[in-house]
């Protein structure tokens, strides 16, 4: 019944999402605010569910330092051990998509967007069988983190 569920829950996100989004094994929405703004809010989030932060990545001034342009295009890595580690004990090669990543950018036409690991996109990926209930929490997680971060307010 619980994989059942499982999977149901999957489909859903899978059809709200746009069909770049699906294809990126990512879970994308826009945002109220620009990029930096966007992954200020998601980590504040974090901090608040005890989630850590890994790691936090520049892209545009990276570009910057290389004689090139971007547009604002920042990523954060994240994580929490309680739901990744049952992921990688069924398959350790999941550790090369872990810590899962949340990526704001801007696009050309001046909207913001958060991306965030899809982990039904990792769990086919890496055949993680028998957690079903943990890509569902971690879904639900991250989908609702994330429309937090992106929201006007």
């Amino acid at each position: 019944m619980l994989k059942q569920a499982a999977a149901t829950m999957a489909i859903i996100v899978t059809l709200a999402m746009p069909a770049a989004a699906q294809d990126a094994g990512t879970i994308r929405m826009q945002s109220a605010h620009d990029a930096a703004t966007t992954l200020d809010r998601l980590e504040k989030i974090f901090a608040e569910k005890g989630i850590t932060v890994f790691a936090r990545i520049d892209h545009a001034k990276g570009a910057m330092k290389a004689g090139e342009t971007l547009r604002p295009t920042q990523l954060m890595l994240f994580g929490n051990p309680k739901l990744g580690t049952p992921l990688m004990q069924v398959n350790q090669e999941a550790g090369i998509a872990l810590p899962m990543k949340a990526l704001a950018w801007t696009d050309a036409d001046g909207k913001t967007w958060l991306a965030v690991t899809d982990p039904a996109a990792l769990q086919k990926q890496f055949a993680l069988d028998g957690v079903d209930e943990v890509i569902t929490k971690m879904t639900g997680a991250v989908t609702a983190m994330g429309k937090a971060a992106t929201a006007g307010q």
